[in-house]
């Protein structure tokens, strides 16, 4: 709250009403940008609030494709795509009128270019030459070839990931329970020359990505430095004890419990880790 009682959240568009008066009109593009410029951290706030509404959609879609093609496939790089996609797409909300015509865009790469060469052939008074379709890669082809099929299964040497029991009971999950970094994790457990090894080595670890929004909380905590555009994961620190008594670490020379330090979250993100969990496991009621 600030001095006067009011939410702080108010300052930029205080701010913003304050600099629209004094705003020299000589050039519009750039009095129109510091106005954007005053306002965008507002901006970004109300719009990290409405990907965060349909974000329990994406990462259940992006599970998927995970368990549909193999452990290649990283759930919060696609994640981060189609937020970027959606962003794009957006765009088109603010296209002049005169650019759009008569109906909004919306359509998808390819379908525009497909609608166009509908209209050259009409007025040609010729059908649309049909593609034909491409035969199977042939056994010459380099494997990166291979188109990407995302409904596809690949085949997979090992089982599924399981992602049950009480481990993976979002009521676990509290105020009080104690998170972990997971590069201090996998440093923690000896394996700090093989970055992200605890992952693929223990894919059954519930691992929460930080979102933009965690990972101011934790910078300005001093629980991390600031990444920028960096992934940051978060494991819960009982997961992490169990592991360093079990056979396959209690006796390595290599591990430095010391290197976990642990913390606690605020309420609003163990909610986030919470839905997180509920989506991802694969344990159902």
């Amino acid at each position: 709250m600030g001095a006067n009682g009011e939410p702080q959240e108010q300052q930029p568009q205080e701010e913003a009403g304050q600099l629209v008066t004094v705003l020299s009109f000589t050039d519009p593009a750039i009095s129109m940008d510091l106005l954007r410029a005053v306002l965008q951290p507002s901006i970004n706030e109300e719009i990290q609030t409405v990907f965060n509404k349909y974000m329990k959609f994406f990462q259940k879609a992006a599970f998927n494709v995970k368990e549909n093609v193999g452990e290649d496939v990283d759930p919060e790089q696609l994640i981060h795509e189609v937020c970027r996609n959606c962003l794009e797409q957006a765009k088109q909300l603010f296209t002049d009128a005169e650019k759009m015509g008569a109906r909004p865009g919306c359509d998808l790469p390819g379908v525009k270019r497909t609608k166009q060469m509908d209209e050259e052939s009409s007025q040609r008074g010729s059908p649309v030459p049909k593609k034909k379709k491409g035969r199977p890669p042939g056994p010459n082809m380099p494997p990166e070839r291979v188109p990407y099929n995302p409904h596809i299964s690949k085949p997979r040497s090992t089982e599924p990931v399981k992602r049950e029991g009480p481990k993976w009971d979002p009521s676990r999950l509290t105020e009080a329970t104690r998170f972990v970094l997971g590069s201090r994790a996998n440093k923690a457990l000896g394996m700090g020359g093989t970055r992200g090894r605890i992952y693929t080595k223990h894919p059954e670890l519930f691992k929460y990505a930080a979102d933009p929004q965690d990972k101011h909380w934790l910078a300005e905590r001093q629980h991390m430095k600031a990444t920028g555009g960096k992934m940051a994961y978060l494991l819960i620190e009982d997961d992490i004890q169990d592991l360093a008594v079990s056979e396959d670490y209690r006796e390595s020379p290599d591990l430095r419990l010391d290197e976990l330090k642990p913390f606690v979250v605020p309420h609003w993100m163990v909610e986030k880790m919470q839905q997180y969990m509920e989506v991802v496991r694969t344990e159902r009621d």
